[in-house]
């Protein structure tokens, strides 16, 4: 199995379905419209997922629930190959947005990260989101609380959510908090709102990498200055064929964004959703562009050249996908 380095990973999107319907058994809380006949996630389209999403985390309540949450889904990363993951936590979810609350349940989080490094051998590393139909207003508080925790742990700040409401100028001054503490930058864009809100990102918010950013491909002056300037997208081929984007993996344009010298990475977003794991998505592209090993291993050491941890971390993490000796 291919050690892999996954980038893109929302938590609460990584609950499987079976543990959002415990957690909801046990609070005797109904969820309406979120899974199907199956007991998978059911919903019909991007804004329509958000809801489902929203109403499954709502069983998500304390700091205890997100530790068993962690450890589910970490347990399931190690399962995958996967050595190392950035991932998305959002204060909105965790404690409101209040910076004390907060703490508590980044700390529950960063305790079943700890346990799941020793249990299993996989590495997590968060990423603090704001969401951006919530406005520019809580996307500030969002940050406050990514600042007031970033170390070598916390180590980013990004923003998810509708990407066709407002624009990533909006979020300026938040993302301002999160470079002043030395936080990686990442932002969700290209996907719903067109190549125009990837290079927006870049201007506006002054990332180095992209969450998807998969609509550049429409925009060959976009995709050079990607290429030239060495931005890294996040690229969650799964994701963006289950929500329509794209009809079949064979029309995904990730491998033309990497023929022209795009850096890409692969992750899967929010997997059980998608009905997908990072396994598969790799069977996908094999199947659909011919990539074989080494074409993998090369997009997971950009992955590992591009994470946003300490230069130990990503030194420990380059050696382990070194190819292993015949």
């Amino acid at each position: 199995m291919i050690p892999k380095v996954e980038l893109h990973l929302h938590l609460e999107g990584a609950a499987p379905p079976e543990f959002i319907r415990r957690l909801a058994d046990e609070r005797r809380q109904r969820l309406v419209g979120v899974f199907d006949e199956d007991g998978a996630y059911r919903f019909t389209d991007f804004a329509n997922f958000l809801a489902v999403y929203e109403a499954a985390t709502s069983v998500l309540r304390t700091p205890a629930d997100y530790h068993r949450l962690t450890l589910a889904v970490l347990e399931r990363q190690a399962a995958e190959g996967v050595i190392y993951s950035e991932i998305f936590l959002s204060p909105d979810f965790c404690g409101g947005g209040d910076l004390g609350a907060w703490r508590d349940f980044l700390a529950a989080i960063r305790e079943a990260a700890t346990i799941a490094e020793d249990r299993w051998d996989t590495r997590m590393r968060g990423i603090v989101t704001c969401i951006r139909h919530l406005g520019p207003d809580v996307a500030r508080r969002a940050a406050l609380c990514a600042a007031e925790t970033a170390d070598d742990w916390l180590v980013g700040f990004g923003i998810a959510g509708e990407e066709r409401r407002g624009t990533p100028g909006d979020f300026a001054y938040a993302f301002d908090m999160a470079r002043e503490a030395k936080l990686g930058l990442t932002a969700h864009a290209g996907e719903w709102a067109g190549p125009d809100s990837v290079r927006a990102a870049l201007d506006d918010l002054r990332v180095s990498r992209v969450g998807h950013g998969v609509r550049a491909i429409e925009d060959p002056a976009l995709v050079d200055r990607l290429a030239e300037d060495g931005v890294v997208l996040e690229v969650c081929p799964g994701s963006n064929i289950a929500l329509g984007l794209y009809p079949s993996w064979d029309r995904h344009p990730v491998a033309r964004l990497h023929d022209k010298g795009v850096r890409v990475t692969l992750s899967t977003d929010d997997p059980p959703f998608f009905r997908t794991t990072i396994s598969r998505e790799y069977d996908r592209l094999a199947e659909a562009f011919g990539w074989d090993a080494a074409v993998f291993r090369s997009l997971n050491r950009t992955a590992a050249e591009a994470a946003f941890c300490d230069d130990a971390t990503r030194a420990a993490l380059l050696k382990l996908l070194e190819p292993e000796d015949d």
